[in-house]
């Protein structure tokens, strides 16, 4: 029987320890914090337009599923307890736009283990994990969005899907130019 080790994440370049992870972990939910302060407010609909998935994305890639995952984990069980940090300075669980923070969760697992099968090294196939990742989100997102606001699948899709799907395309763009970027300026793609 072979066994192959899983292949490395950015993350892995550093100094291997619990520290290091546990300052990942945290890093990772900090820049998601700080990126998803960066707000386009859109008047028709209760979800804001921001840089969080975009963390997310990098974030996930970046340090893989494990991290990646407890870093939103931190992300999203701070923000309940009262960190204004998800978009628009806004904290607890009790807004319209909560299920994307879940799906962030997802999300960053879903990438992270990708990234850990290489599909960070090119910038296709980190489209297409983005584009995955970004699915989880919204799987996150619509239901919460539909029970929230009582209002059917169409309604939730028009209201916290459509909107961003042109702002996301751009962000699955960005990380599969800066994943497989950030490779390169450390001499490696294994």
């Amino acid at each position: 029987m072979t066994t192959t080790t899983p292949a490395a994440v950015l993350a892995d370049s550093l100094p291997a320890g619990l520290v290091r992870d546990a300052s990942l972990v945290a890093g990772g939910a900090v820049v998601t914090g700080v990126l998803s302060q960066v707000v386009v407010p859109l008047p028709f609909t209760p979800v804001p337009l921001s840089l969080g998935t975009f963390a997310v994305l990098l974030v996930g890639a970046s340090l893989g599923p494990v991290r990646g995952t407890l870093s939103m984990l931190l992300y999203l069980g701070a923000g309940v307890a009262g960190v204004p940090w998800f978009a628009e300075q806004s904290a607890g669980w009790h807004t319209a736009s909560f299920g994307y923070v879940i799906g962030y969760v997802l999300a960053a697992g879903l990438v992270g283990a990708l990234a850990r099968r290489r599909a960070d090294r090119s910038p296709l196939s980190m489209a297409g994990a983005a584009a995955l990742a970004t699915l989880a989100v919204y799987a996150g997102g619509v239901p919460w969005l539909m029970v929230s606001l009582g209002v059917s699948l169409g309604e939730a899709l028009l209201l916290g899907v459509a909107p961003f799907l042109l702002g996301d395309v751009l962000k699955a763009a960005a990380a599969a130019g800066l994943l497989p970027a950030a490779w390169r300026l450390l001499g490696r793609r294994d």
